[in-house]
């Protein structure tokens, strides 16, 4: 336990500097920080998490509970960031002289190392628009939208997670719990969205069952079956992806 622990924080460290600087900083105030609410915010409070964190019981009991995914998360908890810059700011404010103007330049420099250049990662994608999802999820809902009440669709599991984050009236029978393995909540519907090839004679039961108004596929997979056999339509075609309308459920109150 006192190894997967220790693992993990050291894949939280990233570089290691900033969490370097953030406890040297924080061994900094438990020193020379009198005022009581600033040692209970920024001294007691991280104190505690921390010896819960490496605490091997408290570990054992937690990490079983909610995995690695979420057990390292305690470490969101803590102030780095704040900490760090109010020390700084305190021991700035002690120098005199040259002294501030070494010990800033210095301070800087340290933040500047200790992070990467985050537009050199792999996963960072510059953003489509202003609400930071694809285009296409924005072109797609504008589209299907129903001013005044609730519509539902079937989105391609690529698309799940940005939905909800920019129209709450668009419902989905599924969401981003079937994009996470362990979870293992797959079901019916999202397998056969998710296939090479859409059998509709196996989809569509699927998401009439779930009261779909509208199914949206990748335009590049291969589609058997009739869609009229189905009382369905081409709603639209956009960003590389095929609307489908399910004229079985009617959208007027």
């Amino acid at each position: 336990m006192w190894n997967i622990v220790t693992e993990l924080f050291r894949e939280y460290m990233g570089t290691g500097l900033i969490v370097i600087l953030y406890l040297i900083s924080l061994a900094y105030l438990w020193v020379r920080e009198q005022r009581k609410y600033a040692r209970i915010l920024l001294v007691i409070v991280p104190v505690i998490l921390l010896l819960l964190f490496f605490n091997p019981l408290f570990a054992r009991g937690l990490y079983h509970l909610v995995g690695d995914e979420i057990y390292y998360r305690i470490l969101w908890l803590l102030p780095i960031t704040v900490t760090t810059a109010y020390a700084a700011a305190t021991l700035y404010g002690r120098l005199t002289g040259r002294r501030k103007t070494v010990f800033a330049l210095a301070a800087a420099a340290g933040i500047v190392v200790s992070g990467s250049f985050i537009y050199k990662n792999p996963f960072f994608q510059r953003a489509e628009n202003l609400y930071h999802v694809p285009d296409s999820v924005v072109h797609i809902c504008d589209a299907i939208l129903e001013p005044g009440r609730e519509v539902q669709a079937a989105f391609p599991l690529e698309l799940v997670q940005y939905v909800r984050q920019y129209e709450p009236t668009i419902c989905m029978p599924f969401g981003r719990e079937m994009t996470v393995e362990r979870w293992n909540r797959w079901a019916g519907l999202p397998d056969e969205m998710e296939k090479e090839v859409i059998d509709l004679s196996r989809l569509a039961p699927l998401a009439k069952e779930e009261g779909c108004h509208y199914i949206i596929l990748p335009e590049e997979k291969e589609v058997i079956g009739k869609t009229s056999e189905y009382n369905w339509e081409v709603f639209l075609r956009t960003d590389g992806y095929v609307i489908y309308r399910d004229r079985d459920f009617d959208l007027k109150y």
